[in-house]
């Protein structure tokens, strides 16, 4: 086991990983810009280095400063969190250069799959459902048109190097292929340097399911069952819960052990989400992440297993704790992401937090770097926080969900939580009858001075 581990990250994600290290007797070590420097997570970790200004390129995203602060301090290991260097494929290879373990996948599975159209070959071989479209990249807008027509309307056009929602635009008819082609490969190329583009059948309802896999890296992987995450907002996920309310037990544990057998065939290492469109009782693979998610407490709630313990015990070279015989659902747990943003145009608000109260009693999980005093910088994602909750069933964990979002106090900005109060109400919540479209169609039908 690693005596000493850095996160690369901040927030509650980094707060995260210092607990589970601190829990496994490792120590950790707290990287942050000249802006987090009161943050919680540089506050509870054993050690802390500035790796630079407020902005993200010159700090978190800085490889050199991120290797050097393993230097400094001797950390043997470094856990990337979620975003920023998580999913950078450089960056691995070269803290394998330098005699670091990444905790996380090889820098090879990261680079597959995040190439959308590398990624959907690669598991259309491994056996992987995969929605109809393009084999690859699409160079002209006559290849375009023409795979439109034989696809059939509505399609999906979307950026090979995309994501966070951009380089996607839809093709309801073949009017509207020319605008979308271009808009999607001038997005493509202004935010990710790449205006390669392929194109999918868009899908009119359906939901998005994604699998949670984790390896070994030695050829064993399992299964932690599914989320349901298609409340969302410009693609972006507000509400998670697990299991999904729309899938059957038969369905999971096929589409389950298709991904888990996939995993174990490339002999992936650490913990890994594949995503899939839900129609019609058909999955379609859309994207791999490979990382932990935003959303992974939902699983660790209905499974009793913490999966950043794991990552760190597999990264050291340890077999995993469990298997997928061990693996059993108890009950079900929502998920809400609180993000600091002024309604009804989601607005970033940050700002200095004047009181904050985190929820309690049994079934309740908080996770948050707030605290009364704190300054949310304006640099960085407006996410500040996660509510988490388990019950024995949906209505329970819905109650509870109600409860907590009750209790919960954030002084000072503003926040989504009216929206989470609001979604409540809605009986298409209540009753799990939703798919990707719901959120905003609803935002959308909602009164101007809402």
């Amino acid at each position: 086991m690693f005596n000493k581990i850095l996160v690369a990250n901040r927030g509650e994600i980094a707060l995260r990983v210092i607990r589970a290290a601190r829990e496994m007797g490792v120590a950790s070590v707290a990287v942050h810009s000249t802006a987090d420097s009161d943050a919680m997570h540089v506050r509870m970790a054993d050690e802390s280095v500035c790796v630079g200004p407020p902005s993200s390129s010159q700090s978190y995203l800085s490889i050199p400063a991120i290797i050097a602060a393993c230097e400094i301090t001797g950390a043997e290991a470094i856990h990337p969190g979620y975003g920023f260097l998580s999913e950078n494929a450089t960056f691995v290879q070269v803290v394998q250069d330098h005699d670091l373990t990444f905790i996380g996948p090889t820098a090879e599975h990261i680079r597959v799959m995040g190439d959308k159209i590398t990624a959907k070959d690669t598991m259309k071989k491994l056996g992987v459902p995969c929605v109809p479209g393009s084999d690859g990249g699409v160079a002209t807008l006559e290849d375009a048109q023409a795979l439109g027509e034989e696809i059939g309307y509505p399609v999906i056009i979307k950026a090979t190097a995309g994501g966070g929602g951009k380089g996607m635009k839809v093709a309801q008819t073949a009017k509207d292929m020319e605008r979308a082609f271009q808009t999607a490969r001038a997005e493509g190329m202004s935010n990710f340097g790449n205006d390669e583009v392929y194109i999918e059948k868009y899908l009119t309802t359906p939901r998005h399911i994604e699998i949670q896999v984790f390896g070994d890296g030695k050829g064993r992987a399992v299964h932690l069952g599914e989320r349901d995450c298609s409340l969302q907002r410009r693609h972006q996920k507000v509400f998670e819960e697990a299991p999904g309310p729309s899938i059957s037990p038969e369905e999971r544990a096929l589409i389950g052990k298709v991904c888990a057998d996939a995993m174990a065939d490339i002999k992936y290492i650490g913990a890994g989400t594949i995503e899939f469109l839900y129609e019609n009782g058909e999955f379609y693979f859309i994207e791999m992440n490979t990382r932990l998610q935003v959303e992974h407490p939902v699983t660790e709630a209905i499974f009793g297993v913490d999966l950043v313990r794991e990552q760190i015990r597999v990264a050291a070279g340890m077999d995993m704790s469990f298997t997928q015989e061990d693996l059993t659902i108890n009950g079900h747990a929502i998920e809400v992401r609180i993000n600091a943003e002024k309604l009804p145009n989601f607005t970033p608000c940050p700002g200095r937090i004047t009181q904050y109260h985190a929820p309690g009693g049994l079934g309740v999980r908080m996770d948050s770097a707030l605290y009364d005093g704190y300054s949310i910088p304006p640099f960085y994602d407006s996410l500040i926080g996660k509510l988490i909750v388990h019950g024995r069933d949906r209505p329970e964990a819905l109650a509870r969900l109600n409860r907590a979002l009750g209790e919960l106090i954030v002084d000072g900005v503003d926040t989504t939580v009216p929206l989470f109060h609001a979604l409540l109400q809605e009986k298409a919540v209540l009753t799990g009858d939703y798919n990707i479209h719901w959120l905003e169609q609803w935002l959308d039908s909602l009164p101007t001075d809402a």
